[in-house]
């Protein structure tokens, strides 16, 4: 069981956000999970520095995962890691906001791993539910990088 003071400073330092495909809690049905980055199966603690604040979505995909494919390269790489590695760094928006765009083998190594673009099922729930965050003024996030 993760302390209550650590669950609260997890979700305060993300801003409320997924820290993988910058969903946000505040229009989910449901509060977003702490994730392990190193999962405790792996040898992973439960101290800040080893969690991150993710949505059902990406929690579930991720699983116990810590590489994926970069699909450019064919190479396993490490997941995108928020403790050690800054967001804007490894992706971007589509310029229509609806798709994230690895630009990093990590990037691209995490979305595919996650699926962040719903291209792995072909459900499309995730851009529908961007689409809809974007009519409403809510996405992308204050401080996300857009493709221009």
């Amino acid at each position: 069981m993760i302390d209550k003071t650590i669950r609260k400073l997890v979700r305060e330092r993300a801003k409320y956000l997924c820290e993988y495909c910058h969903s946000s809690e505040e229009s989910s049905a449901a509060l977003f999970e702490i994730d392990h980055i190193v999962p405790q199966s792996l040898g992973g603690s439960q101290t800040a520095e080893n969690l991150a604040l993710a949505c059902q979505r990406c929690n579930g995909y991720r699983y116990n995962f810590t590489t994926g494919i970069d699909p450019e390269t064919q190479e396993e790489v490490p997941l995108f890691n928020p403790r050690q590695q800054k967001w804007s760094e490894h992706f971007i928006w589509a310029e229509d906001g609806l798709k994230i765009i690895g630009i990093s083998p990590f990037g691209r190594a995490t979305c595919n791993r996650l699926d962040l673009n719903d291209d792995e099922h072909n459900e499309r729930f995730i851009i529908q539910s961007r689409r809809l965050w974007i009519k409403g003024g809510w996405h992308p996030p204050d401080g996300d990088p857009r493709r221009v």
